[in-house]
Parts: C-alpha cells; structure tokens; sequence
C-alpha cells in the first residue's frame, strides 16, 4: 500500500495520517527552534560567566589601590556591569522555563501523534485519559498544570491563560534570583 497525499488524494488518502504528518512538522519546527536557541544561549551563558570572571578580577586588581576619585568611578562601573550581568541571569532563567514549556509541548504532540496513528488506541477513551495524565505528569510549573486542566474542563482559551496568569504572578514572586 501506497501513502496518500492531501494534494493527490486516492482511496488510500487517510485524515488520520494527514494529521499525523502535520503534528509531526509541528514537533520538529519546535525541537529545531529550541535547538537553535539553546545553541545561542549557551554561547551567551559561556560569555557572560566570562565577563564575570573579568569584572571580579578588575574588582581586584581595583581594591588594591590607594583610594581616589578614579578609583571609586571605576568601582561603582564594576558594580553596574555585576547588577546588569545579574538581570541577564535572571533573562536565562526565564528563557529556560520556556524551554521546558516547549519541550512539554513537543512530547505532548509525539504523544499525541503517536495515538492518533494507532487504530486500536484513536477510539479508546482511556488510552486518552492515559494521555493526558501522562502530558500532564510532566508538567514542573504550576500554571502549566493549571492551563491544562482549565482547557481539559472546558474553558476558553482566554480563560485558560487569564487562570495561568495569576499563578505565574504568585510564581514569579517566589522566584529565587541568584
């Protein structure tokens, strides 16, 4: 048996598989993007810990002389470079829970397309009960859980983002900054 394309539709054409392969283009459009960027902020995260250990060292050599105008300019410089490099970190931090963000929804979609290709598991309500709880075990953020659950009730998704919101508020002021 031959595959079927939407664009050559035949009697083997399936919106089964059509939609296996469009959840399969989603997934590596968003494993390939994350890659990308983690590459980016790897090489970001190398070369901040770098100027760190620049500014700690001329923090140093700057302790060591006699005290002066000069001196306390180039201190307070040292300072503002650590305070910027620090809400750099804190800019990591939160890109890296968009990272887990996508790659939660990267397993849901290979999850999900992996279901959906299945004939005896498609029209089993408890291999989709399965997984969702499996999608949602994954979950390490409690907005994460909350949307889920908002959608899976029956909320919009206006009202799933609003509900997600106001946990992230309460999350993000729990947030330890380093």
């Amino acid at each position: 048996m031959t595959d079927s394309y939407s664009n050559q539709p035949d009697l083997n054409w399936s919106q089964v598989r059509e939609t296996v392969k469009l959840l399969t283009a989603t997934v590596t459009q968003v494993e390939t993007g994350m890659e990308s960027g983690d590459a980016s902020v790897n090489a970001l995260t190398e070369s901040f810990t770098s100027i760190v250990d620049h500014m700690n060292a001329i923090h140093d050599l700057l302790d060591e002389l006699e005290p002066s105008k000069k001196k306390s300019q180039a201190l307070e410089h040292c300072d503002l470079t650590s305070e910027k490099i620090q809400e750099s970190i804190i800019a990591f931090q939160f890109y890296d829970r968009l990272c887990q963000s996508q790659s939660h929804v990267s397993l849901a979609l290979k999850d999900l397309s992996s279901l959906v290709d299945s004939p005896d598991r498609i029209y089993n309500p408890s291999e989709w009960s399965k997984l969702q709880q499996g999608i949602r075990s994954r979950f390490t953020m409690e907005s994460e859980k909350v949307m889920f659950d908002a959608i899976l009730s029956g909320k919009s998704i206006e009202e799933a983002v609003k509900l997600a919101a106001q946990v992230d508020e309460t999350e993000e002021d729990d947030v330890e900054f380093f």
